[in-house]
């Protein structure tokens, strides 16, 4: 604590303020916060931020449910059909699968609308009911970025264990769905295998991840079953989610994926039904319109798993993308994809689901400037309309192609900031602060620095940068003139350095490599 009866004008105090104090103050902040002075924290209620009217949303459900009703959905699988058909639905003389209105409205009424994703520690639960805001990983990029070189590979096992690692000492990541492809396992069932153990013995955070084919189901929940400890505990607790691309836009079932998505929703994993149109070539080009398919594509795959199993854990995942009209390249970080995830969110909302959507994705190559602005502005906007599952939040560059290590760390610092604007302003007795304003302008020093409620409140109100600079350009100077993406590799090989939490104990890691073909080096 400063004495403040030292303190003899402005100037002097804030040279003092830079001593030991601040010192000290930084050294507290670089460990963990208990909870009740963590400024933000994972279930942040958004909501705030409404680009859609309710009018807008009620128009966007009846066109939906007019989609469903006269268009329909091509291309289910045999068992799909006869679990739609069986719950209302009609299979016309052209194939596809129509959605009664009525019925539409009756699965609604059943679907699960409290859904908590489970971590296998405990420690890391996400509820996802109302408006609760979670960041996490996601994407398939096919290649990693390294930063030092400017230049892209592809992505390995390693990599992947290696970012399951890192996030599981990432505060604001709050899941890890699975970010990048085991490039170097070309065998199907093993790379499918490979990703599940690669990340959950890299962190006990949420999972999700996905299947090639239906028949890689059951030896990935044999695997999931001897790491929780007996199928009991899995059912209980299962912490890995299934991410589904149950539709291939517009509006046809991917037969395979939909049996995949049967399979899991038999043994008790959650189901991300994802619904992932190109707005301009595989679904309308129109902000709206682009909406309003993917809303039709996830009610129809709600009425799908609800057919299977009334009330069965699945995320209404619409994930519509932009498109540069002028190229016909993916735009996940432009503005008009911000609108996309922020009006998805209201969708859920309006249904009262569980649902996430993409943002966080950047266009360039590199984490530079092009890319903070783009993940920025999504991200904010992702939170503040209240989306429960935000998913490529972190770590996305070349339009989801490419997967970056520093950015990933990077990305915990922006979703920091972002996650503040999600907690919005408190307005309090206490906040309004009429009393510190009377003591320091009627008796005080005139200024508020180093005052107790200011101290008092310092770590509670305000998120500090783990990595961003905020030093003056002599201080940045002094200091050799860190650059960003040397302290974020910095910070990547530290982690890697150390033993993660999650790794398993060496007999279940003995059982488990007996049993399967894992490529990690024990």
């Amino acid at each position: 604590m400063i004495d403040h009866s030292a303190v003899s004008s402005a100037v002097p105090f804030v040279k003092a303020a830079r001593s030991g104090g601040r010192t000290a103050r930084r050294t507290a902040r670089a460990n963990a916060l208990p909870d009740h002075l963590r400024p933000i924290w994972p279930g942040l209620e958004g909501g705030v931020l409404k680009p859609l009217t309710t009018e807008g949303m009620e128009r966007i459900h009846r066109a939906a449910l007019d989609a469903l009703e006269q268009i329909g959905l091509a291309d289910a699988p045999p068992s799909g059909v006869k679990y739609l058909t069986e719950a209302g639905c009609i299979q016309g003389a052209d194939g596809r699968i129509r959605f009664p209105r009525a019925l539409v409205e009756d699965m609604l009424a059943v679907a699960n609308r409290s859904l908590t994703l489970f971590s296998r520690d405990g420690k890391h639960d996400l509820e996802l009911s109302g408006n609760r805001v979670h960041y996490g990983t996601a994407g398939a990029a096919v290649h990693m970025v390294d930063v030092a070189g400017r230049t892209y590979r592809e992505s390995t096992v390693q990599d992947l264990h290696d970012a399951s690692r890192i996030c599981n000492v990432l505060d604001n990541i709050h899941f890890v769905q699975r970010p990048m492809v085991c490039r170097d396992i070309p065998d199907n069932l093993e790379m499918d295998l490979n990703s599940i153990y690669a990340t959950t013995s890299g962190t006990t955070k949420h999972i999700g991840t996905s299947f090639s084919e239906p028949g890689f189901v059951a030896p990935a929940i044999e695997l999931l079953h001897m790491i929780a400890g007996g199928e009991e505990n899995w059912r209980a607790r299962p912490f890995v989610s299934n991410s589904n691309c149950f539709v291939v836009p517009p509006m046809k079932f991917a037969t395979e994926s939909c049996q995949v998505m049967e399979e899991c929703i038999k043994h008790g994993m959650p189901v991300l039904l994802l619904s992932a149109g190109m707005a301009g070539a595989t679904a309308p080009s129109t902000i709206a319109g682009a909406i309003t398919q993917a809303v039709a594509e996830c009610l129809a795959g709600l009425v799908y798993v609800n057919a299977v199993k009334p009330g069965a854990p699945a995320i209404f995942g619409t994930w519509p993308f932009g498109l540069d009209l002028r190229s016909g390249a993916m735009t996940g970080g432009s503005g008009e994809q911000a609108l996309l995830t922020a009006g998805c969110a209201q969708m859920h909302k309006f249904y009262g689901l569980p649902g996430g959507a993409a943002a966080g994705i950047s266009d360039s190559k590199l984490p530079d400037m092009q890319a903070g602005w783009e993940q920025m502005c999504s991200n904010v906007m992702a939170g503040l309309s209240g989306l429960n599952m935000v998913y490529e939040a972190a770590g996305m560059h070349a339009s989801l192609l490419g997967f970056c290590h520093e950015s990933l760390i990077l990305g915990d610092d922006l979703i920091g900031q972002a996650l503040r604007c999600v907690r919005g302003i408190e307005v309090t007795d206490e906040t309004l602060a009429l009393d510190q304003m009377a003591e320091v302008c009627l008796n005080g020093p005139g200024h508020y620095l180093g005052t107790s409620q200011t101290l008092g409140r310092m770590q509670a109100d305000f998120v500090y940068p783990a990595l961003g600079d905020r030093t003056s350009p002599k201080e940045w100077a002094e200091l050799g003139k860190p650059d960003l993406l040397q302290k974020a590799t910095a910070r990547k090989e530290q982690i890697l350095s150390e033993r993660s939490s999650a790794c398993f104990d060496a007999e279940l890691d003995q059982e488990i490599r007996a049993r399967f073909k894992i490529h990690l080096p024990s």
